[in-house]
Parts: C-alpha cells; structure tokens; sequence
C-alpha cells in the first residue's frame, strides 16, 4: 500500500516505544515478565500493526490493522496509568506518554477514517 516508514503515526508510535522502553528501565525487577513486558509489548504492537497493514494487498486490510493498532494504543494507556497508581512513573512521564497516545489515536482514527472513504469511493 505505501511505505509506512514515511507516515507520521508509525515515527511517532516508534518514538512512543523507545520512551516506554526508557521509563520502563528503573522498574522494579520484580516487573520485568509483568507489567514492564506489557508496557513494552503493546507500545511495540502500535507501530508494528501500522506496518504490518502497509505491506497488506488492500485498503480494507490496512484498515483492520490500523483499528488494532489503536487498540494496543488503548491497552497501553490502560498500563500507563496502572504504573502511575503504583508509582512505577512520575506525573511528568505520565503526561508525556499520555500526550503521545492520544496524538497517535487520533491520527490512527484519521488514517483509518481515510482508508475506509478509499473502500466506499469506487474511483
């Protein structure tokens, strides 16, 4: 479909995942196969879905994985703020892990929002 290392949302879900991987580091050890592995994994599966539906045949394919991505984005959220309850994070990374998901959801939703016009315009 395109190279999905030119949209905005995959650079920005890899960046959300390099400062997940950099807060998650002074987490408790007693985390890393919990909590710390969630984080980790769901931050990863963002940019990794938006790829994957890239590489797909159709519109319709890249759709269903962007619609995944931003699940993993809403499972991330729900961790982040489970590590600041424990405090596992600060406020401050709170807010900017918090300011990046809600930047990738919503350019997530207008790419979807985009390949599904795609589908319905028989041009």
């Amino acid at each position: 479909m395109s190279d999905y290392k030119e949209l905005d949302v995959w650079k920005l879900a890899v960046e959300l995942s390099v400062d997940v991987y950099t807060y998650t580091r002074h987490f408790p050890k007693s985390e890393t196969y919990g909590l710390v592995d969630q984080l980790r994994r769901s931050s990863v599966s963002i940019a990794s879905n938006v790829a994957e539906g890239s590489g797909r045949s159709t519109k319709k394919d890249f759709a269903h994985f962007i619609a995944i991505a931003n699940g993993s984005a809403c499972e991330l959220e729900t961790q982040i703020i489970i590590a600041y309850r424990i405090d596992f994070i600060n406020k401050v990374e709170l807010e900017c892990l918090n300011n990046s998901i809600v930047r990738i959801r919503k350019m997530l939703a207008r790419l979807r929002k985009s390949m599904l016009a795609a589908i319905n315009d028989p041009r």
